[in-house]
This record gives structure tokens, C-alpha cells and sequence, in this order.
């Protein structure tokens, strides 16, 4: 499933009270889907790592109460009021005594005297068993007491959340010309690419100086998405610096070169995208008329999701018309 529907499908399962279990390769967004769901429910999230706990911990320990009964202290990170999001992540990285632990808190809300409130949904995380990532497998009775959902990468909804998260547009423009390189777990290498290291290297980029060796600048890439990723993106970071200066384009559209391979193409589209506004859309129009259409509408689709008073411009009117097509 597309992070979209996980999204649509989590809401609907909170709202069901149904526990859920989102598998998915390392990196790939998982958590975050987790944190964009609290916030669009506006509910506290609980985020307690199962890899990192004893089946003490969520039992808690007993004490001998003034009645001369011993009685168990309920852990202070379980919920005790409100409406939230309990998640329980890595929650099939941790041990089988831990996960069995879980067994009573997912079914039934309960954890010997412990009682989760009625307004707190819980939800689990994990990488796939096939990944061969660090996981213990679940047993079966723990496994069915989940709906289970599992998350794939889609280009198009990673590149809409890295337009509105500022990731640069060379690490997007990149991505869309080799798509195959978002995700590709890899469990023998300390570094892969994932959804997670190309935010990564966006933010490396985002530290660098212009004093910075490209050798030091691809070693650094090469630790975050690994050396073959790296050596691709280094060759298309130098296509993406020789590109007609935005600038320059901006001040005259229909002078200055076009780029004639495809790689380039992204590259300028994606700048454009980046730079373009409700002032300066009609001259970015001018410039895209002599681009194919397939960049075209990557520019203005990137471009009015970024910044959507662009739908208002006389630009964006007479390029949808033109094109036959508007971005919804």
C-alpha cells in the first residue's frame, strides 16, 4: 500500500478500535506515517520501543500494599487517561519474551491490572521478516491479533512530502530520473538507499560549503546512501551545477539554453519548480513552452503544491488550457 492509503486505512482501524501492525523495509517511512497520524487526529503519541524493553517493563513491579496483598506499579509510559496513539516499534525486532508480553495489551487493552483507556488506539511497526533485517518472528497468536498492513515506497508521494519538507530539489530531481534507487535495502551494507537516507543527504548537502572537495562530498554521500548510489548522484549533481543559471532563465525565458538530455531536463525542472511563484510563473511558463511535456507538468505539479497561489496566475490558466490539463 501507497503511504496515502496506510494513512486512510490507519484512521479508519483507530476509529474501529482494531490494533494494527504496519510491516516495511528499513527507512522507508514508517514512523513518520505513525507521527503524521497523531497529528492529524490531534492525540498525544506514545512511542515506547519494544526492542529496547524487559517483559519487566511493561509488567512493572510488585509491591506489598498496606493491605499485606502484593500488588504490581503499573510503568508511568503506559497511557492512564485521555485519547492517543500507544505504538509499539520494532515491535518484532524485540524478544519473544517481550513480544508475548504484548499478548493481553493488544487483544484485550489489558495488562494484569492495568487497564489502556478507551480513548488510546494501539499500533505496531516493524521491518519484514524477508527484509532479513533484526527482527524475531512474531508468533502466531501475537500475529493474529493485528489487522496488518504493509507500506511500500511510491515515487510520486515521496517527492509531494520532499517538496513541502524543503529536501533539495537536485536529491528529488535525481530520484525521479532514477527511480529505482529510493529504496533498495540492502542488510550486508552499512549504508543503502531509503526514503530516510536521501532525507539524509539532502541535509548533508544543506551543510556543505562551497569549500567542500568533491571527493570529501561524495565520501559523505557514499556513508549515507552507499558508494554505488553516491557515484551516480555525484555524476548527476555535477549535470544539475552545469544547468542554465534560474536567474538568468527567470529574466529571459526564451533565450536562454535549454538542456538536451533527459537528466538535465529534471534537473532544471525541478530548480524551476523550486524558485517559481504567483510574481514570476508567467516568465517560468515561457521557459517550460520549450521543454517536453512530461517536464512541464512535473514543474508545475511540483511547483503548485509548494506554492498553490500559483493556480491563480494568468500563467497557470493559459498552461492548463494549452496542455489540456490542470493540477487538481
Amino acid at each position: 500500500m501507497k503511504a496515502s492509503s496506510v494513512l486512510d486505512a490507519l484512521r479508519i482501524l483507530v476509529a474501529a478500535r482494531r490494533p494494527v501492525f504496519v510491516w516495511g523495509s528499513p527507512g522507508v517511512g514508517k514512523s513518520a506515517i505513525i507521527r503524521q497520524l497523531a497529528e492529524a487526529l490531534n492525540v498525544r503519541l506514545q512511542d515506547l520501543r519494544a526492542l529496547l524493553l524487559d517483559p519487566v517493563d511493561l509488567r512493572g513491579l510488585p509491591f506489598l500494599a498496606s493491605d499485606g496483598r502484593s500488588k504490581w506499579a503499573t510503568p508511568e509510559f503506559l497511557p492512564q487517561e485521555g485519547a492517543g496513539i500507544l505504538f509499539l516499534d520494532e515491535l518484532n525486532a524485540a524478544p519473544a519474551m517481550v513480544q508475548a508480553s504484548c499478548y493481553q495489551l493488544v487483544l484485550d487493552r489489558k495488562l494484569g491490572e492495568y487497564t489502556l483507556p478507551d480513548g488510546w488506539a494501539i499500533i505496531a511497526a516493524g521491518n519484514r521478516d524477508s527484509d532479513r533485517g533484526a527482527t524475531t518472528r512474531m508468533p502466531t497468536p501475537l500475529r493474529n491479533r493485528f489487522v496488518h498492513l504493509e507500506l511500500e515506497v511510491d515515487l510520486q508521494e515521496w517527492s509531494e512530502w520532499a517538496i513541502q519538507a524543503a529536501i533539495r530539489p537536485e536529491v528529488i530531481a535525481f530520484l525521479r530520473f532514477r527511480p529505482e534507487l529510493l529504496s533498495v535495502f540492502d542488510r550486508d551494507a552499512h549504508a543503502f538507499p531509503s526514503p530516510r537516507s536521501w532525507e539524509f543527504v539532502s541535509r548533508i548537502l544543506d551543510s556543505l560549503d562551497s569549500k567542500s572537495s568533491p571527493s570529501l562530498e561524495h565520501e559523505v554521500i557514499a556513508g549515507a546512501v552507499g558508494s554505488g548510489a553516491a557515484t551516480e548522484f555525484s555524476a548527476f549533481l555535477r549535470t544539475f551545477r552545469e544547468l542554465p543559471n534560474i536567474d538568468a532563465i527567470l529574466m529571459n525565458p526564451l533565450q536562454e539554453p535549454v538542456p538536451e538530455n533527459a537528466a538535465a531536463q529534471y534537473a532544471v525542472a525541478s530548480a524551476l519548480a523550486r524558485c517559481a511563484s504567483d510574481a514570476n510563473f508567467d516568465r517560468v511558463c515561457l521557459y517550460l513552452n520549450r521543454l517536453p511535456t512530461e517536464f512541464r507538468v512535473l514543474c508545475v505539479r511540483d511547483a503548485t503544491l509548494r506554492a498553490p497561489a500559483i493556480r491563480c496566475t494568468a500563467g497557470y490558466t493559459r498552461w492548463a488550457v494549452d496542455d489540456h490539463y490542470a493540477i487538481a
